[in-house]
Formats: structure tokens, C-alpha cells, sequence
């Protein structure tokens, strides 16, 4: 799967280690990334952190996408910091997941994501059931989603 994630791989993001339900991702802050303050901004942050999120959550095989995540901020991280994102399974129950994400810059913590999964079924002839999730509407219960 991170072999075909061109926004991640285009901002310089590299899988540094997965297993089952685990991921660790490392990406450098580039001038790009920087906001008015200084500082990197919140969506760089989240996309390190959902990127190591989406590797432990498809680690077990079928597709798996995020059905919601949440993010705090506990540090600002700047232009050239080296941050690493490990992502850990806390529980898998049926086709859901929770996954939590730490983001460090060494020993520091910089962010703390909380992830939520839902492998999707494959009813779609062969098409890793990306036409099911493109039909599921949040908060709304089809028959691909049961």
C-alpha cells in the first residue's frame, strides 16, 4: 500500500518499519511545510501521523481505510526537525480498528493521533472495495457497510 501512496511518498515520508497492527514513519519538516508562525503546520503533522496510521491498520491484509481521527498538538516542531510517527493497534473488532500515533522529534513528543478503521469488504468484482467505500456516506449504514 505505501508503495502507492504518492502524497506521501511525495513529501519525503519513509516507512522505516511495520509488522502486524504497527507502523513507524519518518519524515523531515522542509521549508515547504512551515506556516506564517514559524512552525510546521497542523495538517503536515496529521498527514505523518495518518500515513503511519494507514500502514499498521492495512498491515492484516484487506483494505482498510479511516472511518474518523483526532489529533492533539503538545509541541511545535520547526523547519528541519526529523520527527518519527510510530503507530500501535489497540483493538481490532470486526471490520473496525483503533489505532493510537505518536509523533516525536527524538524523545519529545509533538503530536498525539488517535485513528479509527474500517476494513472495507471486497463485493466489487476484484476492485479492493474501493467502489463500497466511495458509496458509504458518513453516519449512513448500506449494504456494503454491514
Amino acid at each position: 500500500m505505501f508503495s502507492a501512496d504518492e502524497a506521501s511518498r511525495g513529501l519525503g515520508i519513509e516507512l522505516v518499519e511495520h509488522g502486524a497492527g504497527r507502523a513507524l514513519v519518518r519524515m523531515t519538516v522542509t521549508p515547504a511545510m512551515v506556516n506564517g508562525h514559524g512552525i510546521a503546520h497542523g495538517g503536515f503533522l496529521f498527514l505523518l501521523a495518518d500515513t503511519a496510521f494507514a500502514c499498521a491498520c492495512n498491515s492484516h491484509g484487506p483494505v482498510t481505510v479511516a472511518a474518523g481521527a483526532d489529533i492533539v498538538f503538545v509541541a511545535p516542531a520547526r523547519e528541519g526537525d526529523v520527527l518519527m510517527a510510530v503507530a500501535e493497534e489497540r483493538a481490532r473488532y470486526g471490520r473496525s480498528g483503533i489505532y493510537d500515533v505518536s509523533v516525536r522529534r527524538g524523545d519529545e513528543v509533538i503530536a498525539e493521533f488517535r485513528g479509527r478503521s474500517r476494513s472495507v469488504r471486497d463485493d466489487s468484482g476484484g476492485r479492493g472495495g474501493h467502489r463500497d467505500a466511495a458509496r458509504e456516506t458518513p453516519g449512513t449504514t448500506t449494504k456494503e457497510s454491514r
